[in-house]
């Protein structure tokens, strides 16, 4: 018997392996629309008011689907932080590309940060109110940690001479400014400045 595979067959398991993937296809713009649906309401509602009711109305889905795709509401915030950050690091690293390590680069960084922070108020009060969550504090641990990873370079590069530490430190000191702009509803240039000069010691 010929272990060669007919094209007939070959072709029938092709045909057969596109529904699959289509279906995956659709089920991941499905969580997508949820996740999109959540960082624009979350510009209006406010942590309490992001209810799962208006979730699927917005994203024009049903209760099931949402439960399908993440479980339960503490879980779809989680996601949302995820989101949110993945995509403020990927401005981050935009702004950053071709800069060599050293004060520029971070100067850079920490306005990219700051400016989209204040850009997102809203999802970004969202998200300060759900920092009570251990599993929302978990996560921003993590961010905190791959962020001073970032920037680690910059530092060495700086001749600072504890560079870990110091990243670690510089990632905490931009979180407040971002905090204290968020309060603020605005720039504050003197902060910003004074972050920059905290780095050409």
């Amino acid at each position: 018997m010929s272990d060669s595979v007919s094209p007939d067959a070959g072709s029938r398991a092709a045909a057969g392996d596109r529904p699959v993937g289509k279906r995956r296809a659709a089920a991941a713009e499905t969580r997508q629309r949820l996740i999109d649906a959540g960082l624009r309401l979350a510009e209006q509602t406010g942590l309490m008011g992001l209810s799962i009711n208006l979730l699927v109305e917005e994203a024009g889905v049903s209760k099931g689907t949402f439960f399908h795709h993440f479980g339960d509401r503490p879980s779809y915030v989680i996601e949302l932080h995820r989101e949110f950050h993945d995509r403020l690091f990927d401005r981050i690293r935009t702004a950053m590309r071709g800069l060599e390590p050293g004060a520029e680069r971070l100067d850079t960084i920490a306005r990219s940060y700051l400016d989209t922070c204040l850009q997102h108020r809203g999802v970004r009060a969202l998200l300060l109110e759900a920092r009570a969550d251990p599993q929302i504090a978990a996560e921003i641990a993590a961010r905190n940690t791959a962020s001073a990873a970032e920037v680690l370079a910059d530092f060495e590069a700086l001749g600072w001479p504890d560079p870990q530490q110091t990243a670690r430190l510089w990632v905490g000191l931009v979180a407040e400014v971002a905090l204290l702009e968020h309060a603020a509803s605005r720039r504050d240039t003197k902060l910003r400045r004074a972050l920059g000069q905290l780095t050409r010691r």
